[in-house]
Parts: C-alpha cells; sequence; structure tokens
C-alpha cells in the first residue's frame, strides 16, 4: 500500500504532460509540497501521536448528546467511567498490586455522530502524556518505521492508547494490529477504538462492530462495544460534488498567503510515492493552504491510497484545499474511480472524499475572498 521512504533520493520527475507548480506559466512564487523531504526522528513519530487540531478542544463536557438517541449520553457516561478507571491507581493487595485488566472499549456508528469527539475526550480526560492517539493508518506506519518490537516498547509506556478509524479493508494490517493490541493489553495497557459504518450499512444494525470482533479475534473478548446512535451532526451530504476553482483564483488566493503551497496534482502524486506516509504530517509542517493545478481522476490503486492518508493529515490541521480541475475532474466525486468506490477500500476513499470535500469549501472561501 506504502513505498518506502528514501529520504535524500533527488525529487521525482514530472509526469508525461504535466509541469512542477514552479514552473507553472505565470505562477506566483509560492513554495511547493514537492520540495519538501522531511526527516522525521522516531521521537518525533511518538511525539504526534496526539489528538489532532481539529479536536483540541473537545471535551466529555462539550460533547453535545442528542436526546433522541439515547445511546449517546449513555456511552459519555461508560467512557468518564473508563478514565476514572485508567487514571485511577492499581489496589493493593496483600502480597502488593493487584493486576487489574485494563479496560478495552469500541465505539461503533455512522459518519458525524461525534465518535472522533469522544475518543479525543478520553485521552484529555486520561492526560495526553499517558496516552496515545492516532488513526489505524498512523499506527501501521508507526510499525513500519520503527519496527514491531520497538513500537509496542514505546507504546507500552503509556495508559491508554485510542485507535481512531480502526479499519478491516487490509487483512494483513488487521492482523498486525490485532496483535499490537493483544501485547498492549496484555502489558496493562487500556484501548480505544472506533470506525464507521458505511451509510448503505447502515440499516444492517452492529455492521462494523461484527466485522471488528471477528477481525480481532482473541482480543474480542476484552472488547466492550458501545453504540453510538443518531444523525450526522454536521448535516452534510457523505460526499460533495463542488465545482472546481478556477486556475486564476487559485493563484491569486495563494499569491502572497503565508504558509501556502502550489503544486501541479501529479507532480505531488510522484512525491507522496517517496515518502513515507509515517512523514507526511512533517511534510505539511508550517502549512496554512494547500493549492493543486490539473487534479484529475486518480486511476492507480496505491497512489489513491496514499492520497487518502494525505487527506487525512490534513483534515487533522484544518488545512483549506484549493482544487483547479483538469478536463476529467468535475468535482469531489470524481477524483477516484467508480470501480474504487465499490471496492474493499471504498469506506478509505468515502471518508477521504468528506473530509476533502469540507476543506475544498474551506479553500473555496480563501479564493472569493483573494477575489
Amino acid at each position: 500500500m506504502t513505498s518506502p521512504a528514501t529520504g535524500g533520493s533527488p525529487a521525482p520527475a514530472a509526469l508525461p504532460g504535466t509541469a512542477h507548480a514552479s514552473a507553472l506559466p505565470d505562477a506566483p512564487r509560492v513554495r511547493a509540497l514537492t520540495d519538501v523531504r522531511p526527516a522525521v526522528p522516531p521521537a518525533r513519530l511518538l511525539a504526534d501521536l496526539v489528538p489532532p487540531r481539529h479536536f483540541a478542544d473537545a471535551r466529555f463536557s462539550t460533547y453535545r448528546a442528542n436526546d433522541a438517541y439515547p445511546s449517546q449520553a449513555r456511552t459519555v457516561a461508560r467512557l468518564e467511567e473508563v478514565a476514572a478507571a485508567v487514571v485511577r491507581p492499581a489496589r493493593k493487595g496483600l502480597f502488593g498490586s493487584r493486576k487489574q485488566t485494563p479496560p478495552a472499549v469500541y465505539m461503533d456508528g455512522g459518519f458525524g455522530v461525534g465518535k472522533t469527539h469522544l475518543l479525543t475526550s478520553l485521552a484529555h480526560a486520561v492526560g495526553l502524556d499517558v496516552s496515545a492517539y492516532g488513526t489505524f493508518v498512523e499506527y501501521t506506519n508507526l510499525v513500519g518505521a520503527l519496527g514491531f518490537r520497538a513500537t509496542v516498547d514505546a507504546l507500552a509506556t503509556k495508559k491508554l492508547v485510542c485507535i481512531d478509524e480502526f479499519e478491516l479493508d487490509d487483512p494483513g494490517d488487521t492482523v498486525l494490529m490485532s496483535r499490537l493490541l493483544r501485547e498492549l493489553a496484555d502489558r496493562g495497557v487500556a484501548l480505544a477504538a472506533t470506525s464507521n459504518t458505511l451509510p448503505e450499512a447502515l440499516g444492517e444494525g452492529r455492521f462494523a462492530a461484527e466485522d471488528f470482533l471477528r477481525e480481532i479475534q482473541a482480543l474480542a473478548a476484552r472488547f466492550e462495544v458501545l453504540r453510538v446512535d443518531g444523525e450526522d451532526y454536521r448535516h452534510r451530504a457523505v460526499v460533495t460534488d463542488s465545482a472546481p476553482v478556477p486556475e486564476a483564483d487559485v493563484r491569486a488566493a495563494v499569491a502572497g498567503l503565508p504558509g501556502a503551497t502550489l503544486d501541479a496534482f501529479d507532480d505531488l502524486l510522484a512525491h507522496l510515492s517517496q515518502v513515507h506516509p509515517s512523514r507526511y504530517r512533517a511534510l505539511l509542517d508550517g502549512v496554512e493552504a494547500v493549492a493543486l493545478m490539473g487534479v484529475h481522476t486518480v486511476t492507480e490503486q496505491s497512489a489513491a491510497l496514499r492520497l487518502v492518508v494525505l487527506v487525512d493529515r490534513l483534515y487533522d490541521r484544518d488545512v483549506p484545499v484549493l482544487l483547479a480541475g483538469s478536463a476529467t475532474y468535475t468535482g469531489e466525486r470524481s477524483l477516484f474511480t467508480e470501480e474504487m468506490l465499490r471496492g474493499g477500500y471504498r469506506k478509505k476513499y468515502f471518508r477521504a472524499l468528506s473530509r476533502l470535500g469540507a476543506l475544498a469549501e474551506d479553500g473555496r472561501a480563501l479564493a472569493r475572498a483573494a477575489g
């Protein structure tokens, strides 16, 4: 799914028919993501396992449970109990500390019901200094960068490990994560995870929960499933299809905008293949807006999956995205092929489209302001 990082290897050549952003006609002098080759020490990878900036202020007290869905309030109450249990010191027995089974909870529900808000609230309640928070992909990338044993040893120093968007579409990664969680639980680390049910599967009951429990096998008995019902609180379509921004408007918006980047879409796709996904967060250090020219449908699955990871990191930081499309790009939904949207990775793609739609709307606001 990902390619190894190549550190100081030369920048990728432009693909046929494309140009580097700095060579685009009349392009403003705006830096490009393709010029950035982040060097990320292991300590940085671990330090980055914190709730995203998008949810920096999330707390149990700021979660607005909908009375029409009692499971929301029940979940908040249960998570508050879990947080108290995690921070509570082990009780002393006659022969020293009594070993207790650490809590393990899994929140199951659809898009936009506040599961990530609740997961970040749990991390804050336990304490960010003793919690690790990341997406499923971030943990698998961490293992790829550090090695399995080093990852276990590092995360075992925490009281709580939170996994947002637990994914079941890659059997190899699922087995890896199941083993990782099992070893952490055996070493006394509390676990909390979320995942989304696809909109068309919401009527199938605990669709994601059943898959999750089946795939983690030996760990299933340890996890408590918390169902979070409700409607998408953002009241937005899962996938938007807004018109791309004209190239001239994109250039005007990023010209003179501190922290903006400008890249040709194909150049960026090539660059992402040369940077390990664990470094995508560092790739965006100091970036306040991302502009892409010549956006088109991505037909190669490996390139599409790397793009999904980048969109997640952009969303974590609330970075507006300005998309100037080619003739084949008619809106966010056209970014991936219909075959991809029906295939085994469709959950990842729909999540990316949903998030990119929100970021692209912020980008269009920048373009309107510049105009």
